[in-house]
């Protein structure tokens, strides 16, 4: 294994769990429409591929033609502009971790499938002493994970190999997106999905504690 001297996070269920706030914007959106809701169990396994496949998802399924999916994506959206920080926190250890990651001067970044504009306010205001390096969320013109793009120009900017980077996320888009950078694959226990997810998909490593990253990007 190269030598870490980086580290690519993902944010939603990787640093922060933000499902609460995520179901009660998508639900009340879902309810403009006569739809019906559901409960955190779903949101987890909706969550992880962007917020178009997320409502597409939510969405009743003799619903989801294109035009529907738009019209029940911007009134998601407007509701999540409402709220994505009412019930969003940190997960335990995470604080820990970034400030140990950032007291050995280790670039650190974050590639989401959220939108960017949420992304980069959702960083900004849960964690404005973090120097993150990077912070890149879905935009139209780029393609999303698992597509490695992303996580590749963020290690071309930054100028460090993939394969010196650990990419610490929760889900099996996540891991494949970094199996597909040549990066070191790490699955967060802790996220919405679970180590089962994640072993299947093929982590390089799974922990069950934030904290313990600092262990793997010191080895």
């Amino acid at each position: 294994m190269s030598r870490i001297r980086a580290v690519l996070f993902d944010l939603d269920g990787t640093l922060l769990n933000t499902v609460e706030d995520i179901m009660d914007s998508c639900n009340a959106g879902l309810a403009s429409f006569g739809f019906p809701p559901h409960g955190l169990k779903e949101y987890n396994l909706f969550i992880g591929d962007g917020i178009e496949e997320l409502v597409r998802r939510a969405i009743p399924e003799d619903q989801r033609h294109d035009a529907m999916v738009s019209d029940c994506l911007a009134a998601v959206r407007a509701e999540y502009k409402k709220r994505w920080h009412n019930k969003t926190r940190p997960y335990e250890g995470v604080s820990e971790m970034l400030a140990g990651i950032s007291a050995m001067d280790m670039p650190m970044a974050i590639f989401s499938n959220k939108p960017h504009d949420f992304t980069e306010d959702t960083v900004n205001y849960y964690f404005p002493d973090i120097p993150f390096a990077f912070v890149l969320g879905a935009k139209d013109e780029n393609p999303k994970k698992p597509d490695p793009w992303g996580a590749l120009h963020i290690a071309e900017t930054l100028g460090i190999p993939p394969s010196d980077f650990a990419y610490l996320g929760d889900t099996h888009t996540d891991i494949e997106t970094a199996k597909a950078a040549s990066m070191l694959a790490v699955g967060a226990e802790w996220g919405f999905r679970g180590k089962e997810e994640l072993t299947d998909a093929g982590a390089d490593i799974i922990i069950s504690d934030p904290k313990d990253l600092l262990k793997i990007v010191i080895f």
